[in-house]
């Protein structure tokens, strides 16, 4: 799927599921990592990201797009397009349109450093890394240490 097919299919789902017509851009934007898509407040713009529609197909692609849309057609109307607004999660619910997407990775596949606590042995798996001597154990409170090398 090309960026003239992705502005088809948005144009389409506009259509059918808010009735209303789509007059701005929807493309691929292979830089977004961690979210499915974004609506661009300035420009009105959609944005996807490729890797879904490689990973999950059309029907994630679609999904995406109705998320994004709400954001879109409430914005336009001065209403709240946030996630956290009642209207947004009413449109949402009303279109069917998902919270989140599917991640591609797993938060194990994408953790870079594994830190155990000393006292319970608690193991945290985090992407970036910590600073041992400010952060403790939300289980004991105990210290942790840095054991990523150990593991992988």
């Amino acid at each position: 799927m090309n960026n003239n097919a992705l502005q088809a299919l948005t144009e389409r789902i506009a259509l059918e599921y808010f009735q209303r017509p789509f007059q701005h851009r929807a493309y691929f934007n292979s830089r977004l990592r961690t979210t499915g898509g974004r609506y661009l407040l300035g420009s009105h713009d959609i944005e996807v990201n490729p890797k879904q529609y490689v990973a999950f197909g059309e029907a994630a692609l679609v999904d995406i797009i109705k998320h994004e849309l709400c954001h879109y057609y409430l914005h336009l109307d001065g209403k709240g397009y946030q996630h956290r607004d009642k209207d947004f999660k009413c449109l949402s619910q009303q279109v069917g349109a998902p919270r989140f997407c599917t991640p591609i990775q797993s938060y194990e596949s994408r953790a870079n450093y594994v830190y155990q606590c000393q006292s319970c042995h608690a193991r945290y798996m985090r992407i970036r890394k910590v600073n041992t001597l400010r952060m403790r154990c939300g289980k004991c409170g105990g210290k942790l240490v840095d054991i990523t090398n150990k593991d992988k």
